[in-house]
């Protein structure tokens, strides 16, 4: 199922409303022509489904546990944390290197609140190795670890029902370790909340596209595209890994930029 967003008119005459209506329009125009070059991207991607043949034919680098058009997951609380730590490893790194050190803890049996607070941090430090920052990112995960078991409560009134609440930004943006990207990253594919994520590649996207400066900051990007889209955590999901993707292929090379196919768009 692709998740096309509709156009919009607007007949309003004041140069600022003008403005944003040319915004929301280019928006939404790149992410239909994302999602007609790439279609759904699948993400995040969960270990369990590589056995299953999850994977994303469309993709470059790592294909292995996606699942695209299927916007169902996280199914579980297992599959929850499992993101949240990778959203934490994936920091300074590639995807395949942190895809390495989530299978280490799985085949630790670590790969679970428990597992992980458990786990010796040398033993911790050597599984995740792989993702770099090795030292800093082990005692985090443990902070994280502890912090998502507080998140699950069991009310004596109904003893085998698990409550879980839903963290705010700020909650996130407090636990040591974690930046604006990484709490949108756990907020929007974790918590399924709408809240867009901004990365290397987002930024650069937007800037070469002249949509924000190149020295804007995450917060005004960020609200680049809450303001314009509607508020869908599957289309933040699609948005934001499509422009990964799309970064991958044409702003590997600063030199290349100007052959951006989204140019094209913007200019019309």
């Amino acid at each position: 199922m692709k998740m096309k967003i509709q156009k919009t008119s607007s007949h309003e005459s004041n140069s600022s409303i003008r403005e944003g209506n040319f915004r929301k329009t280019i928006i939404k125009k790149i992410y239909n022509y994302l999602l007609d070059a790439y279609g759904p991207q699948g993400w995040w991607p969960l270990t369990e489904l590589h056995a299953k043949g999850g994977s994303n034919p469309t993709k470059t680098g790592s294909v292995q546990g996606y699942h695209p058009g299927d916007y169902t997951y996280p199914r579980n609380h297992t599959q929850q944390f499992e993101i949240i730590c990778g959203a934490l490893l994936t920091q300074n790194t590639s995807w395949p290197q942190v895809e390495t050190a989530l299978l280490n803890l799985k085949r630790l049996k670590a790969l679970s609140p428990e597992g992980i607070l458990k786990l010796d941090p040398e033993t911790l430090k050597e599984a995740i190795k792989p993702a770099g920052y090795y030292n800093q990112k082990a005692g985090r995960l443990k902070i994280l670890a502890e912090w998502f078991s507080e998140l699950q409560e069991r009310p004596p009134e109904r003893s085998v029902e698990i409550i879980q609440r839903i963290p705010s930004r700020e909650e996130l943006l407090s636990l040591k370790g974690v930046g604006a990207e990484t709490a949108d990253s756990i907020l929007l594919y974790a918590f399924n909340q709408p809240s867009f994520v901004v990365d290397a590649y987002t930024r650069r996207i937007t800037a070469n596209l002249s949509l924000v400066g190149e020295k804007a900051k995450y917060g005004e990007i960020k609200a680049l595209f809450e303001e314009n889209l509607p508020e869908d955590p599957v289309v933040y999901q699609e948005y934001h890994a499509l422009l990964v993707e799309h970064a991958k292929r044409h702003y590997k090379k600063k030199g290349a930029y100007g052959k951006c196919p989204l140019l094209e768009i913007v200019e019309e």
